[in-house]
């Protein structure tokens, strides 16, 4: 960390979303509600996982470990954004700036590599019923968790290696409610154009190569259901036109801001609210909402606390 002296600037201002005290006040109390369905939302599918053992399978062993990343992810920067709404001065401090950006790309870069994983069991799933379980065995699965870990932090590292070792010796504010390479780059006193071509090569191919190998797995799936089933698509469209939507959300801003960066304009910060507290939110709804076996565990659990709360009074 001794790269951290070699710059001028102790600390970054972050302009945040608006300046207006009212909007700021809404705000407040929006991703208040929504980091707290984050929480409540994921940390009982990761329960549920645990605690039954009818849900220990691999679908369910992914959808627990994805669980446990959007939470991660999520608190990276909603907390932070929370309480700088009701700070008329947002600053962070340099080391916390870099520690905020290495865990948004490692949680993002782990997240990525388990929604690929997620779309390929939903496809051994469907079409190779008779292999599922001989191909999505435990090591497999978890190898696909630590493979994740290990990719996103190569991902993070690989960007913050040269990141860290920039002079920062001019101004210091960032027109976002989060840091991230892009918007700190800008700021260096040195020319960035090759620092852009790392990033977008980096962060940019890997946003764009999943996004676009997930929409083809599912493209996939449903032509195997549609041959298989005489044309018939729309229990599978139901199901998977959710999954679509959440990859279509979560994707957007990333390549937003990775495939043309340093945009001229602070659109791109808005768009991340998505992916920060919108899409957290949404996959345990869009995963557990019509899914049999997860309404039986919440009835289970519902069963046996009711019980031990009679017991206990």
């Amino acid at each position: 960390m001794d790269a951290l002296n070699h710059s001028l600037i102790s600390d970054f201002v972050l302009l945040g979303l608006t300046s207006s005290w009212e909007t700021r006040i809404v705000l407040t109390l929006t991703f208040s509600l929504l980091y707290l369905g984050i929480i409540l939302g994921n940390l009982s599918i990761l329960f549920l996982v645990i605690l039954d053992s009818h849900l220990h399978s691999p679908m369910y062993f992914l959808l627990a470990n994805l669980s446990f990343i959007d939470l991660c992810f999520a608190s990276t920067t909603v907390p932070k954004m929370i309480t700088d709404l009701l700070n008329e001065h947002k600053v962070i401090s340099f080391q916390g700036c870099m520690t905020q950006v290495c865990f948004i790309h490692i949680t993002g870069g782990v997240e990525m590599v388990l929604l690929i994983a997620m779309a390929f069991d939903r496809y051994t799933a469907i079409c190779k019923p008779l292999h599922y379980l001989n191909i999505m065995n435990p090591k497999v699965c978890v190898s696909v968790v630590v493979i994740g870990w290990v990719t996103g932090i190569i991902h993070a590292m690989s960007q913050f290696s040269f990141v860290i070792n920039l002079p920062f010796c001019g101004p210091n504010k960032i027109d976002s409610f989060f840091c991230d390479f892009p918007r700190i780059i800008k700021l260096a006193c040195i020319d960035g154009y090759k620092y852009e071509f790392i990033i977008a090569a980096n962060s940019g191919f890997m946003s764009m190569g999943t996004f676009f190998l997930l929409i083809l797995s599912y493209a996939f799936i449903l032509v195997t259901v549609w041959k298989r089933s005489k044309g018939d698509l729309s229990k599978a469209f139901v199901t998977l036109s959710a999954h679509i939507t959440v990859v279509v959300l979560f994707f957007t801003p990333c390549m937003f801001l990775y495939v043309w960066p340093f945009p001229t304009s602070s659109l791109d910060k808005y768009l991340f609210i998505v992916d920060f507290a919108i899409t957290p939110i949404l996959n345990p709804a869009i995963y557990t909402l019509r899914n049999k076996d997860i309404k039986i565990a919440i009835g289970k659990l519902r069963k046996k606390s009711l019980y031990f709360f009679k017991s206990f009074y």
